[in-house]
This record gives C-alpha cells, sequence and structure tokens, in this order.
C-alpha cells in the first residue's frame, strides 16, 4: 500500500523538469535565438526582454506558429526487473504540438510605448505505449501553460531604453501511470493520475543600450512565478480509494536571465550573440499536503541544476525585401542522469537553424524558420532508491532523443509612426 501511495504523488515530478518553451519568436527561432534579448526577434522580443519595445515605431503586431516535432523513444537495458523488461520499450514517446505566440507594441509617442504579449513558456507531451517496461512510472504526461505580459517601454534617450510589465501565468499538467497491483500481471495494471493548475503573478523587465549606430545591447530578465497548485490523485480501485483525494503543492517556476548583442558588420549584415540562464535549481525538494489532512504526504526531490543556453547567428539583406538568417546555439540541460525520468528523458542539445523573412508589402512581413535539435544519447535508472520507487521495481532504459522545428509567422505594421513631439518653443525678451 505504501509503494503504490509513493507511485501516485511521486509522479508529480514532471511538473518542473527541463520543459521550459522558447519558440517564441519565428526571426529569433531562425537564429538559433541568438540575440533575442537585443531585438533579434523582432516585437516577439519581448518575451526576452521587454525594453525591446522601443525598436519597434507605430503600431506593430507579430503572430507565430510553431510546430515541435519530438521524437524519442526508451529501450530497456541491463538492470531492468525482469518481469517487466519483456513488456519492451516505449515506442514513440514523442508527441508533435504547436504552440502560437504573439506580440503586440503600440508606440504612444517617441518616448512611450505599450505592448502586450503571449504565449506558452512551459510545455510538455509525452505518450510511451500503454504497456511498457517502465510504465509504473508514466504512461503519459501533460503539461500545459500560458502567460499574458502587459508591458510598458520608456526611451530614455537616444542609447537607452528600459521596459518593465506583470507576467500573469496560467499553468495545468495531468500525469498517468501503471498502477501495480498484487494478483494482477503487469500487462492489466491500471492507471493513476495526478492533476493540478494554478493561476500566478511574477513580472518582466529589461534595459536596451545602443552606444553607437549598428550595436545593440539588451539585458532582460523573466521573475519566477509563484503557483500555489490545486491538484487531485485518482485511482482506479475502490480498495485504494483513501489514497485520492484533493491535494496542494507550491512551485516557483525558474527565473530566466538573457543578454543578447547584435552588432552591425555592413549595411546589410548582422551577427548576434546570445546568452540564457534558467534558475532551475530553485524548485528544490517540493512538498505535497493532503488538503483534507493538512498534512504532508509526500515530496518531490527534483533537484534539478540550472540551465544555460549559448547561441551564436547571422543575418543578411539579401535584397530590400528578403532576409536571411542562420545560427546555432548549445543549451546544457537541468536533467542529467541523477535526476532523469522516463517521463521526460531530457538531455544536453545542440540547435541548428535556419530562417527567412519576406517582406510582402509596407505592411505585411512573412516568416519562416527550421530547426533542429541534436540530442546526446542518455541513460535513465528508476527505483532502487532512485527516482520514486514503486515496490522495488527497477528500470533501466537508454534513451534516443531529436526533435524538428518549423514556425511560420508574420508581422504587420498599421498605419504610419506617430510624428515626433513638437520641440519646446523658446522665446527671446
Amino acid at each position: 500500500m505504501l509503494a503504490a501511495t509513493a507511485m501516485i504523488l511521486g509522479a508529480g515530478q514532471v511538473q518542473a523538469g527541463a520543459f521550459g518553451l522558447r519558440e517564441q519568436s519565428t526571426q529569433a527561432q531562425g537564429l538559433a535565438f541568438a540575440g533575442a534579448a537585443s531585438g533579434s526577434g523582432g516585437v516577439s522580443s519581448m518575451f526576452w526582454n521587454p525594453a525591446t519595445i522601443t525598436m519597434n515605431p507605430g503600431f506593430v503586431a507579430e503572430q507565430n506558429f510553431t510546430y515541435i516535432g519530438l521524437s524519442s523513444e526508451i529501450r530497456p537495458a541491463p538492470g531492468t526487473n525482469p518481469g517487466f523488461a519483456r513488456l519492451g520499450g516505449s515506442g514513440e514517446l514523442g508527441q508533435g504540438a504547436l504552440v502560437p505566440a504573439g506580440a503586440t507594441s503600440y508606440q504612444l509617442n517617441d518616448r512611450l510605448w505599450l505592448g502586450l504579449s503571449t504565449g506558452a513558456p512551459f510545455g510538455l507531451v509525452t505518450k510511451p505505449n500503454q504497456v511498457w517496461a517502465g510504465e509504473v512510472y508514466g504512461r503519459s504526461s501533460r503539461i500545459f501553460s500560458l502567460a499574458i505580459n502587459p508591458v510598458i517601454g520608456f526611451k530614455v534617450n537616444e542609447w537607452l531604453s528600459i521596459a518593465a510589465g506583470p507576467n500573469i501565468e496560467y499553468f495545468r499538467l495531468t500525469l498517468r501511470q501503471a498502477l501495480p497491483v498484487p494478483g494482477l500481471l503487469p500487462t492489466a495494471y491500471p492507471s493513476s493520475f495526478l492533476k493540478g493548475e494554478s493561476w500566478g503573478v511574477g513580472f518582466t523587465a529589461g534595459a536596451t543600450l545602443t552606444p553607437r549606430d549598428g550595436t545593440v545591447l539588451g539585458i532582460g530578465y523573466r521573475s519566477s512565478v509563484h503557483h500555489d497548485i490545486d491538484g487531485s490523485i485518482g485511482v482506479p480501485l475502490l480498495a485504494l480509494a483513501p489514497l485520492a483525494g484533493q491535494v496542494r503543492a507550491r512551485l516557483n517556476t525558474p527565473d530566466k536571465l538573457s543578454v543578447g548583442l547584435t552588432q552591425a558588420v555592413s549595411p546589410v549584415a548582422r551577427v548576434n550573440l546570445g546568452f540564457e540562464w534558467d534558475n532551475w535549481s530553485r524548485l528544490g525538494t517540493i512538498g505535497i499536503v493532503s488538503k483534507t489532512l493538512g498534512l504532508p504526504v509526500n515530496t518531490l526531490p527534483l533537484n534539478y541544476k540550472d540551465g544555460f543556453t549559448y547561441a551564436i547567428g547571422a543575418e543578411y539583406d539579401a535584397s530590400p525585401n528578403l532576409t536571411l538568417r542562420t545560427g546555432f546555439a548549445y543549451e546544457t540541460s537541468p536533467i542529467d542522469f541523477r535526476n532523469r525520468s522516463v517521463r521526460l528523458p531530457d538531455g544536453d542539445r545542440y540547435i541548428a537553424s535556419v530562417g527567412a523573412s519576406y517582406r510582402w508589402s509596407r505592411q505585411l512581413t512573412l516568416n519562416l524558420a527550421y530547426s533542429h535539435f541534436f540530442l546526446d544519447r542518455s541513460r535513465v535508472l528508476a527505483g532502487l532508491g532512485r527516482d520514486y520507487n514503486v515496490g522495488n521495481i527497477a528500470f533501466a532504459g537508454v534513451v534516443d532523443s531529436s526533435a524538428d522545428i518549423v514556425s511560420v509567422g508574420f508581422r504587420y505594421v498599421f498605419g504610419a509612426p506617430p510624428a515626433p513631439a513638437p520641440a519646446p518653443l523658446v522665446r527671446k525678451w
């Protein structure tokens, strides 16, 4: 009975793994997100640095649609419980997902801008075979988020802009895994689930510096968002009904620091650099509390590392209407062998990207980008004192993963930029 309880509650570890979504801008994706904090992502750069809003005169809107095609498979390895190893691997674990994101900016005058960005900062969909060797540690995982970020930007002078705004965030997860029941074969184990959702509020802030024409340095910060998650645990058997019920957990999402540099090397070419730090280590161990009893019923020892991303990209104006771009990035994952789970068998990533923009008319620009993620082969081990031990059911596996990402978007400019404010009248007496 205690093993079943640990399995049901322990499944929640997926709610704070390396599932952050960076796919907020088609333009920036074509550069592997290099220079996103210094404006390479257009209006959508507000996700990384809200101060980039002042780089967009007039009334401008962008919309991006990104398809994430994740391919991942876990194969049982020596060390897996023999009774489960014969069930085979996960099959295709990854599931495709469409991620929309948008941003709008409006220039009030030559100093002040208002903006709004929306998108999904976190997300995950994985679904292995219903019956497989690691089923007691994961049958499906779904994480959904939505962030709404109003922004106010102020151009202090010709070389400095600042901006800030609240970040309103919704978070939801649904996790399922097999429930070991004495007397049943593993092929007949029913599924239990954990569900939860929350609203939280944080903030974003940033600055851009333009020390000279052709050089832009941007620094942006997205704060942690505190979530009081209301959830429930469900079990399929009446005999285990006392294990079910309402639970709550406190989760602080990782804060993010982004730095970008855009440097013009000619009138038609630019080089972009990018750096991101994601403070995943702040999650530590999360407690799960019964809302009925008011007592802790389990803990989630996440213990992730911080994540770091380094990117370089270049873009070239092939004509007044066509811009080509490419980029490369390396990302160190907060997940390694010590904390890797079958729900999210993540690892360090190498990202190669290409993209283009075509100016269809004075008002409309079309964007396209493609990225391929190369992930190192990795190992996962659950049970025997690791992960969430389910009745000493050990699972060891080898993971092969990759991802293909395609993004399309458009930028639309409404009308002409507002006229500069008139200079103050000077009189001689």
